[in-house]
């Protein structure tokens, strides 16, 4: 069977046959691409899964996405009567095969595995009974525990994305890039969109972790491949590292805005006290690195403050596009009785208040004789605190309209219940 809608069609009817016995069922699809060296191993390997999953009362449908091959996979795999070929005229990529076998599957749990052997669907009952217990995402981990033939180049890869999601999404994800994994159907609307490439899985796990969903990552062991990797570790950890950070800013951002200008802001702050402590030992003037580093001091200090402010900005205006709470990211612990930006306009007050007071007394220590080596450092500081109270003031009332929208649709509630 060869045709998108033959094969839809058939596995329809499977699907409603198994529902119709109160049967679960386990959709599991391969995406191929000139995998004919090892394609037929790994389809005997699934169908021999076949069952201890029925044991479990879940039905299997097999289904292999040819993504645009030019060796004899296709005509491999058509030789199994109990598989369902689904074909791709080009090579369109790993993300869109898979999402073309999970439009095509009928079953209420969906599964996916490599088609180059490395991937042992022997653990597919596993994974699946995580989800009986719950679970919406079950995943086969490489990272946790069982034995491993990854290669070094990988594992280090998979370390540095693993490390940026879970700080990122602050839940721990050990292999956010395996890819072999079970999961609802009922949950596609909160995974999707999802790339056509390679960085299919790093993102479907990002999504995953900020979307709240129940994952489980369960060790699984992981072979050598059957032929020639298809992955380009420079090109395509550029594109797994460019995906993770977007998709995480489109549901988080002050997590990542906030933390760059939280160390800004450090930064500027240790800079500062250096120059401070050169001061006040009697040091008045600065040569070129001095007068360099107190630049760096009010450009890192105004940074911080414009990225941790749009950082929470862009939360609120994620929340009004996805019609949920608003998060605060790296301020989800609040300071001073509140989220730190509601006291923006008293904080930007003081700000202006004890630089502007810095100053008038600087200029009027200047007009009474001193001289300016003496005090170029008090009015570089004043002029500081002026700009960064001035735009905490700015974006408190920007968040203050924000936060007015995005707890617009409760106030009119409370208010059409209270005139009841």
């Amino acid at each position: 069977m060869t045709g998108l809608a033959e094969g839809m069609a058939n596995l329809q009817e499977i699907g409603a046959a198994s529902q119709a016995q109160g049967r679960r069922v386990l959709s599991v699809v391969i995406p191929a691409y000139n995998e004919e060296s090892g394609i037929q191993a790994i389809v005997r390997r699934v169908l021999a899964v076949a069952p201890a999953l029925g044991a479990m009362g879940v039905a299997l449908e097999l289904l292999v996405v040819d993504d645009g091959s030019s060796d004899g996979t296709a005509e491999l795999v058509a030789q199994y009567a109990d598989v369902t070929l689904v074909r791709h005229p080009t090579n369109r990529g790993y993300g869109a095969a898979l999402k073309t076998g999970f439009h095509a599957a009928s079953g209420d749990w969906l599964a996916f595995l490599d088609a180059d052997g490395t991937y042992p669907p022997e653990y597919l009952p596993a994974l699946c009974q995580q989800l009986e217990n719950g679970v919406d995402l079950a995943v086969g981990s490489r990272r946790s525990g069982s034995a491993s033939r990854m290669p070094l180049v990988r594992q280090v890869g998979n370390l540095m994305w693993s490390s940026l999601i879970t700080l990122l999404g602050n839940q721990r994800v050990a292999d956010p890039a395996s890819g072999m994994r079970v999961f609802r159907r009922a949950v596609f609307d909160r995974l999707y969109p999802l790339p056509d490439g390679l960085n299919f899985t790093p993102v479907m796990s990002t999504r995953a972790v900020h979307e709240a969903l129940r994952v489980v990552e369960i060790p699984i062991p992981y072979d050598e491949r059957e032929g020639a990797s298809k992955l380009h570790v420079v090109r395509d950890g550029l594109r797994f590292l460019r995906t993770i950070l977007w998709t995480s800013l489109s549901y988080n951002p002050v997590r990542i805005l906030g933390g760059l200008g939280t160390i800004a802001l450090a930064l500027s702050a240790a800079i500062g006290l250096v120059i401070l402590a050169m001061r006040l030992s009697g040091i008045t003037e600065l040569g070129p690195w001095g007068v360099a580093s107190a630049y760096a001091a009010v450009f890192l200090g105004l940074m911080g403050v414009d990225l941790v402010a749009l950082g929470i900005t862009f939360n609120y205006l994620v929340a009004l596009a996805h019609r949920r709470p608003v998060r605060q990211g790296l301020f989800e612990r609040p300071l001073l009785r509140g989220p730190v930006h509601r006291h923006f306009w008293w904080l930007g007050l003081v700000g202006i208040g004890a630089g502007a007071l810095l100053d008038v007394v600087s200029l009027a220590l200047s007009l009474g004789g001193w001289p300016i080596e003496r005090l170029w450092l008090y009015l570089l500081v004043g002029t500081m605190l002026v700009l960064l109270g001035a735009q905490a003031v700015l974006f408190w009332l920007i968040l203050r309209v924000l936060d007015e929208l995005s707890r617009r649709d409760a106030l009119v509630q409370a208010d059409i219940e209270a005139s009841v």
